[in-house]
């Protein structure tokens, strides 16, 4: 019996990366998983990857900016029950200094982290499990810590930090859990190829960290794991971060 037998989870932007590893994890450990990502081709093939291990899943295809098709796809996962875990993971990133990036571009991150981490929120309330059900976030460092050509992704990861809190506050009484996981360098994510560039880059990015390497998607789905289980049961409002210690900066004087 896994840590997750029986219980419904939903995972927004599961096809790929850190959530479809998040995905398959809870599914490895019993949960029935119910995908939603925006394309239905790229939903179906990652559905498949997942039932090939002889795991339950399904998906519906939906874009988080879209409340009522996230409302449309929370409905169709509640049809197996109550739901008891949900992961909102869908992101979109790119390098751009403020001075040169459109108005336009930047509302298209705030619209998919930020937004679209409330109306998965707001979305599954209904039909989350009380007590007992857990939401997850995912957030980010720069959340916490300033970094140039990134005031889109800090601006909305800090929103995102501070919706998990409120959330915590709100729902806490109805025994639902608000917690987020922010990730720092994570290996053989498409992230950081885009935010690295270059393998030289990257590996001044690994030398940058107190543990000197990037993070696995194992390490992040583990966290994940931790946080919606009975061993986090009296967590929420929590940021934890997996990230090597990104967060801390150096701590050098010189």
């Amino acid at each position: 019996m896994g840590r997750f037998e029986d219980r419904n989870a939903i995972v927004f932007g599961g096809t790929s990366g850190i959530n479809l590893e998040i995905a398959t994890r809870l599914a490895a450990e019993g949960a029935r998983i119910f995908l939603v990502s925006r394309s239905q081709e790229k939903v179906d093939s990652a559905v498949s990857r997942i039932r090939s291990s002889g795991y339950s899943a399904a998906g519906h295809a939906a874009d988080v900016r879209d409340y009522e098709a996230v409302d449309a796809a929370v409905k169709a996962a509640a049809e197996e029950g109550a739901i008891d875990i949900v992961v909102s993971g869908a992101a979109g990133n790119f390098l751009a200094p403020a001075a040169d990036i459109s108005s336009n571009a930047f509302r298209t991150v705030i619209d998919i982290d930020l937004v679209g981490t409330f109306n998965t929120a707001r979305a599954s309330f209904a039909a989350m499990r009380k007590p007992g059900a857990s939401f997850i976030a995912i957030s980010a460092p720069q959340a916490e810590k300033p970094m140039t050509s990134q005031a889109h992704a800090c601006a909305a990861k800090a929103g995102i930090n501070m919706l998990v809190k409120c959330l915590a506050l709100e729902w806490g009484e109805q025994g639902i859990r608000v917690n987020a996981i922010s990730p720092g360098p994570i290996d053989d994510t498409e992230g950081m190829r885009r935010l690295a560039g270059s393998d030289a880059a990257a590996q001044a990015i690994a030398d940058a960290l107190p543990l000197k390497r990037y993070g696995t998607k194992q390490d992040v789905a583990d966290a994940a794991c931790f946080l919606a289980s009975q061993e986090g049961a009296y967590i929420t409002g929590t940021i934890l971060n997996v990230d090597g210690g990104t967060s801390l900066g150096t701590g050098r004087l010189v």
